[in-house]
């Protein structure tokens, strides 16, 4: 079945990078866009970024417009998140995602904590 694994959160300060991977597993990777969402405390989930099936047309919410870079390897079955200037404003649960109606095709998701 459809297994979406993700990994590389963590705690960092503002101002900081992290990389968050996602290994597919279970379904043709290669042939779906991916996404990225997020959920914040208390709040509902949010679109970051999607990413077409060639990994050549990113797009992403302007909240993060800049600072994060959405790719993907689909030798690896493997879409990926650089997170730079990261803000305290992004901490939340970070998931991947097919996209469709509430992302309801996610992972386990991963915590990103920017703090000082």
């Amino acid at each position: 079945q459809m297994q979406l694994v993700e990994s590389g959160g963590g705690w960092v300060q503002p101002g900081g990078s992290l990389r968050l991977s996602c290994v597919a597993s279970g379904f043709t990777f290669s042939a779906y866009s991916m996404s990225w969402v997020r959920q914040a405390p208390g709040k509902g989930l949010e679109w970051v970024s999607t990413i077409n099936t060639f990994g050549t047309i990113p797009n992403y919410a302007n909240s993060v417009m800049g600072r994060f870079t959405m790719f993907r390897d689909n030798t690896k079955n493997t879409v990926y998140l650089q997170m730079n200037n990261l803000k305290p404003e992004d901490t939340a649960v970070y998931y991947c995602a097919i996209p469709g109606p509430n992302y309801t095709d996610r992972g386990q998701g991963t915590q990103v904590t920017v703090s000082s």
